[in-house]
């Protein structure tokens, strides 16, 4: 079997990692905060965190102990060495931690506050519009590798696979596969304005509202793609999608209903969570034109705020 590829758009929020600080305004409203000395780290997530849940911030908690963390020079709050959770911060410290935790009353999300996320093994630079990679796109890019180990044979003309990822954004998925593929060849595409905010360091915006809007019922770019998908992929070749729970159901009718296409769902699989996330295609049909081993990228769905 031939990887052909996989299209991902995945849709739940996450939190950050450690990562540089920006210009960005701060909220004219800032809470009080106790003298500097008088708060330890520990003191200082139970402030952050209880002032979160009265704004109705989401993930109250852990956004504090990301945000603690950070200007602790930590990736997360339990991998503070123990004497940082108990000595009181400086006062330059605790200016920082109310700057980073007023942008998140702003519901900025943790990821482009801290500046950067880890994925995979990776440390991936975060700026907003850039799509954030959610924790679900983590199991999508093991289900591929998986498929990889199981099809050694699945080789391109230059001794690997040629994946193709569709809307890479902060190539999350992309710079995973390469790393873990050193012989593959992927390819990467997104839209003109994506591709630039990946680079600049002044954008003021959140994530791009596209990126998580794919018409009515969140099937425009999935029907797009697999429309597509017999004149790009090779004999066998795959298509991995990260889908709205919704859309199997209705990508596998669509499929029946397009017989012309050649494109069998395979295999639906469950996220961490229980739903259903992510599907496998597979060409069955003869070539058609410009082919590729292996197609990956992210697919929008509307999906509630």
């Amino acid at each position: 079997m031939e990887l052909g590829g996989r299209i991902l758009w995945a849709f739940l929020s996450g939190l950050g990692r450690r990562g540089g600080t920006r210009g960005w305004p701060f909220s004219s409203w800032q809470p009080h905060l106790p003298l500097a000395g008088s708060l330890n780290a520990t003191e200082l997530v139970s402030h952050w965190t209880a002032i979160f849940e009265k704004r109705g911030i989401p993930e109250a908690q852990a956004s504090s102990e990301y945000i603690v963390a950070h200007v602790l020079g930590a990736k997360t709050f339990q991998s503070l060495r123990p004497v940082l959770g108990t000595q009181p911060l400086t006062p330059r410290q605790l200016q920082c931690v109310q700057e980073l935790s007023s942008l998140r009353l702003q519901r900025m999300p943790v990821q482009y506050i801290l500046g950067e996320w880890d994925f995979q093994g990776l440390c991936l630079k975060m700026a907003p519009p850039v799509f954030i990679p959610r924790p679900e796109t983590e199991e999508l890019v093991e289900w591929v590798l998986e498929e990889v180990a199981r099809s050694p044979c699945v080789v391109g003309a230059q001794g690997g696979p040629l994946i193709l990822e569709v809307g890479c954004g902060s190539g999350a998925i992309a710079l995973s596969l390469l790393s873990q593929l050193p012989q593959s060849r992927v390819i990467a595409v997104d839209k003109g304005e994506a591709a630039i905010c990946l680079t600049q360091e002044n954008a003021q915006s959140y994530e791009d509202p596209l990126a998580l809007d794919g018409g009515a019922k969140g099937m425009d770019i999935i029907t797009q793609i697999l429309a597509l998908a017999p004149w790009l992929l090779k004999d066998s070749g795959s298509i991995f999608l990260e889908v709205d729970p919704r859309h199997p159901e209705l990508v596998g009718s669509w499929l029946q209903s397009r017989p012309d296409l050649s494109l069998d769902l395979v295999a639906v699989r469950r996220d961490f969570c229980g739903r259903p996330r992510f599907l496998h295609i597979r060409r069955s049909g003869p070539q058609r034109g410009c082919l590729v081993d292996a197609w990956a990228g992210p697919l929008p769905a509307r999906v509630p705020s």
